[in-house]
């Protein structure tokens, strides 16, 4: 690139989008020469949840709602970078990349330059910068994934069909089988069945089946019980404290299975995800555990995944140019 031609695209505005796509929730993000002026939310865009053809609609969506609200046209978009919960591998990340175009065309979306990756992946550029460090994510899901040298390792991550122990799901799955044996008389009595029929009115623990039914209706799924549980343990109840406890066990399995890829002590881990990032009793009795040991140190992250997604895009920028 000449110098003149250099000149005049540093003058020129430029317009990245980051997309946030979890479990729960996605968020995406519009910047304009590095100041965001738009910010729009959907639903889940995890594959595994809703499939890939409508995680695909719902993040077309969100740069459509972003365009508008920062009145601009797709093609003004220099970059877009969205990371995606449950993606990893090679050709996941090209399935829904292929789609996105095909459905964007369709749709008459121009997006030049658009690159789709893990949501994870995202967390742990934006909290680090590129160097190196350990990211846990417990939100609906619960991942670990550690930066040692040029190479990424992971632990977790596999959906809650599957696993992911220790998640915002994992959690309330096991608040309702608790729920469940103490009703049929197989495990401990606990409050979180009175908090449960008091959140959906549906319920009447004098006729368990209807907790059946109002999972069968969608009335709740396992990650909006987690509240309940984390409540029941600050209360006192002693089986939500056990499920509390063994998730934080199973964060820290998790941690331990990512941190043998490094040699140094003190290798620093960020928080991510609703579930740990906020003040919970969880997060409480996690952070302990991680200050125990002498070979993690909790550091605050530099930045989100946001930020990890708009980082990326701003070197796309550059190396285009």
């Amino acid at each position: 690139m000449t110098k003149s031609k250099r000149e005049d695209h540093q003058k020129r505005d430029y317009y990245i989008i980051g997309i946030d796509g979890g479990g729960t929730r996605t968020r995406g993000v519009l910047e304009k020469n590095g100041e965001t002026i738009a910010t729009a939310y959907a639903g889940t865009t995890r594959v595994g949840a809703v499939g890939v053809g409508e995680s695909t609609e719902r993040l077309l969506n969100v740069i459509k709602d972003l365009c508008e609200k920062a009145a601009i046209d797709s093609l003004d978009l220099d970059a877009v970078v969205i990371g995606l919960a449950g993606v990893w591998l090679e050709e996941e990340k090209k399935r829904s990349l292929h789609l996105m175009k095909t459905l964007a065309r369709v749709e008459g979306l121009i997006l030049n330059d658009l690159m789709i990756t893990s949501d994870a992946e995202l967390a742990i550029h934006g909290a680090f910068g590129g160097k190196p460090g350990i990211v846990l994510i417990v939100g609906t899901g619960s991942i670990a994934i550690a930066k040692s040298g040029n190479k990424l390792y992971r632990a977790g991550g596999w959906g809650i069909e599957l696993d992911d122990e220790g998640s915002g799901a994992w959690i309330g799955r096991e608040g309702i089988t608790a729920i469940l044996r103490a009703l049929d008389g197989r495990g401990a009595k606990t409050i979180l069945a009175e908090k449960l029929a008091e959140m959906l009115p549906s319920i009447d623990l004098n006729q368990p089946r209807t907790i059946v039914k109002a999972y069968a209706d969608r009335n709740f799924e396992y990650q909006l019980l987690t509240p309940l549980v984390m409540q029941a343990a600050v209360e006192g109840d002693k089986v939500a404290l056990d499920i509390i406890k063994r998730a934080s066990s199973h964060i820290m399995e998790l941690l331990e299975a990512v941190g043998k890829h490094f040699k140094t002590q003190k290798v620093d881990v960020a928080l991510f995800g609703g579930v740990i990032e906020n003040k919970t009793l969880l997060k409480d009795i996690l952070e302990d555990a991680i200050k125990k040991s002498k070979k993690y140190k909790l550091c605050k992250p530099k930045g989100t995944a946001i930020d990890g997604a708009m980082d990326i895009a701003k070197r796309m920028i550059k190396d285009s140019d």
